[in-house]
């Protein structure tokens, strides 16, 4: 059974996600069959656009397939591991490269692997009820599918924050930051999609996008908070804005990751920055093989995604106490 559904007509070619009680998860099969349908149809000139949708209305894609990945990593079988991240990021490098407009449809929830397949695209229609965000180091693990390419290129950090803190961000906020392109209401979204399928340009089929609405993301104090890659700085910034509540749900958030995950995230991001989209994905991999071997990851999958009791037992259990060595030994630099 495939979770993907595809159509081709009027010159479009669309890929359905439909693994619902999954949120539409990518396993493995989905991945594989996404890349050899993109592959194929960059090839055939009858084909001018790819519209990728949901299925489902609760969201886009909800990520990777991260239970699966742990059961690999309790049964010690890195070889499978290192075939869904080393195929996850070849389907996201393609999606960057793709040679034809690639028009992703997020209304829902759209996490780590759902970005991959659609913030690499040309185009990213975002709704009210797109709710976007990378909650990788809750569980122990990092942001990746390319995000420590296209995190440190959002305004000023920007991308730290969502990279360490898991924060949510709506549709208009996902606009105003760079993640998404265009912005349509949820009720008009049927329509623009059936505009697209007919073949219209896509100017004309987008042409009633946008909205008189503002983010209110506090760009200000994200670039105050996070525009460093130093955990400590920037916990104790956040500790240090007595009465401001904002800061306050930062540290709240940053205190139920994973030490571990907190700095190897800076540090992949901090690489980002000056790395080209390759050279990101390649470091991806290395650190995804690296940290599915530690415990962290085991017990954050654990608590937040199979136990779902939300209280992972991480260890170190400290910023201060995570060792720099191990650090640099998951994201493949020299210690210091």
């Amino acid at each position: 059974m495939s979770f993907l559904r595809t159509s081709v007509s009027n010159g479009v070619g669309e890929i359905v996600l439909d693994r619902p009680k999954a949120l539409n998860a990518l396993d493995q099969s989905m991945i594989d069959d996404m890349y050899v349908t993109l592959g194929e149809w960059g090839d055939d000139d009858s084909i001018d656009t790819v519209l990728v949708t949901s299925a489902s209305e609760r969201a886009f894609c909800a990520g990777g397939d991260i239970r699966a990945i742990r059961e690999h990593a309790i049964d010690g079988d890195a070889a499978a591991i290192s075939r869904y991240f080393g195929s996850e990021y070849r389907l996201d490098q393609l999606v960057a490269d793709y040679p034809k407009p690639y028009v992703s449809l997020i209304d829902g929830a759209a996490m780590g692997g759902g970005l991959g397949i659609s913030v690499h695209g040309e185009i990213k229609v975002v709704t009210e009820r797109a709710m976007i965000a990378m909650p990788e180091t809750a569980i122990g693990f990092f942001p990746d599918i390319g995000s420590t390419y296209f995190l440190p290129r959002l305004p000023e950090g920007v991308g730290m924050w969502l990279g360490l803190t898991g924060a949510r961000i709506r549709g208009i906020d996902a606009v105003a930051v760079g993640l998404a392109t265009h912005f349509v209401s949820s009720a008009d979204l049927p329509t623009v999609a059936d505009s697209i399928r007919s073949g219209a340009p896509l100017a004309d089929a987008l042409a009633t996008s946008g909205t008189e609405d503002t983010s209110d993301v506090p760009l200000r104090k994200i670039g105050e908070y996070f525009a460093d890659d130093n955990i400590n700085a920037i916990v104790g910034g956040l500790r240090g804005a007595v009465g401001d509540e904002w800061a306050q749900e930062m540290v709240g958030l940053l205190e139920g990751a994973s030490p571990t995950s907190l700095w190897v995230t800076a540090a992949m991001i901090t690489a980002g920055a000056r790395s080209g989209l390759d050279e990101c994905f390649d470091r991806e991999l290395h650190a995804a093989e690296e940290i599915t071997k530690t415990h962290d990851f085991r017990e954050g999958v654990r608590a937040v995604l199979v136990d779902k009791d939300r209280s992972p037992e991480f260890d170190p259990a400290r910023i201060d106490d995570v060792d720099p060595a191990v650090v640099a030994r998951i994201v493949g630099a020299p210690a210091g």
